[in-house]
């Protein structure tokens, strides 16, 4: 086995020691791009030894202007018989495609390279990642049913050479305008008002197994809720809490989210609660978007369950929205993925793109 290398940089060298060297010799003329963008642990930076097995090593993106998609077989092809058949000790080689798309590292050692460099164009990428065209001005309804995933992983990733203004387009999607950022924090404190007092009221019943799983439940929304709070994309669920380690509130929170996991009775379980939405509030007025919101819990209705009357906060959120069009959404549920969360859909641009009529 090849001494370990991130996928970014091994990525990086094999552009630059590999893939370009050709480039430059068989199309001397051509204009593009090259990245790691897209999908692939090593994409968000936590690929490991484990992500080596599948559809991981020597691999880039090209981006080449429209003209020059019609040389893509070509330059595939000059790839296929320029490139060696190993990088640094890994195989530039892969399988064929499995049926979800995934290809194995496959060694050999004579023959053309069975690469993993793929040719786009920026809009052919950008329609097949997000549904859309890059160029063109995104909707309302484009962003709201756009997966946070998707948006990270064009946001991550690098770029290791830009002839053809790659990275300009991505900066359009580094995050949500800023009033729909507004109405998804309101929408995901709004989530959080709907089984914040449940916690107290399950365990009180003596279902100590609902009171955990509600409480897990509000640990994944509160940590989502960080996210936009901090300004940035919440991965799928393998690399949430990876994620989520690295944020400022993070180190901060974290041993809290914990302790409200691993109580043993609901009563411990609601008092971590009642720590984490503190801090949370506390991070929500440090944003100055609203008058501040209060930081302490206090009873659900005259319920002995403390809560932090999350809607109130959603309210108050609410107000700060300037933009017409995002006032008229009356629909408190959010983005797709504060609402849904089946894999299947999610992965579905189309069906995703069907609910656009939901915002209007």
């Amino acid at each position: 086995m090849a001494e370990f290398v991130d996928g970014l940089e091994l990525s990086r060298r094999f552009f630059g020691e590999a893939v370009r060297p050709v480039l430059d010799h068989a199309f001397p003329r051509l204009k593009y791009s090259a990245a790691l963008i897209g999908w692939g642990s090593e994409v968000l930076g936590f690929d490991t030894p484990r992500s080596s097995d599948h559809h991981w090593g020597p691999r880039a993106l090209l981006f080449v202007g429209e003209k020059d998609f019609g040389a893509a077989r070509r330059i595939g092809d000059a790839l296929a018989h320029g490139l060696p058949h190993e990088f640094i000790g890994y195989s530039t080689s892969f399988g064929d495609p499995e049926p979800n798309g995934v290809r194995v590292p496959l060694k050999i050692k004579d023959g053309p390279v069975r690469h993993m460099v793929q040719v786009f164009t920026v809009r052919s990428f950008f329609q097949a990642r997000l549904g859309v065209d890059p160029y063109k001005k995104l909707s309302i309804a484009d962003w709201l049913t756009f997966p946070q995933q998707r948006l990270l992983e064009i946001a991550s990733g690098a770029v290791y050479h830009d002839g053809l203004d790659l990275e300009k387009v991505r900066r359009k999607f580094a995050f949500y305008p800023d009033d729909l950022w507004l109405y998804m924090l309101a929408a995901q404190w709004k989530k959080i008002s709907q089984e914040e007092a449940f916690v107290g009221r399950a365990g009180e019943v003596g279902d100590e197994l609902g009171s955990r799983i509600l409480a897990a439940r509000l640990v994944r929304e509160i940590m989502r809720l960080c996210f936009l709070m901090e300004r940035r994309y919440a991965p799928y669920s393998k690399w949430l809490g990876s994620a989520f380690a690295k944020m400022k509130i993070g180190r901060k929170l974290s041993p809290v989210l914990v302790e409200a996991l691993s109580a043993n009775d609901w009563k411990r379980r609601e008092r971590a609660m009642s720590k984490a939405y503190g801090i949370v509030a506390r991070a929500q007025n440090s944003l100055g978007i609203t008058p501040p919101v209060p930081t302490t819990t206090s009873n659900y209705f005259g319920r002995p369950f403390k809560v932090i009357h999350a809607d109130k906060i959603s309210e108050e959120i609410r107000k700060e929205i300037k933009s017409p069009a995002v006032r008229m959404i009356t629909a408190d549920f959010g983005a797709v993925d504060q609402f849904a969360d089946s894999s299947d859909l999610l992965n579905d641009l189309d069906a995703c793109r069907r609910l656009n009529d939901i915002y209007r």
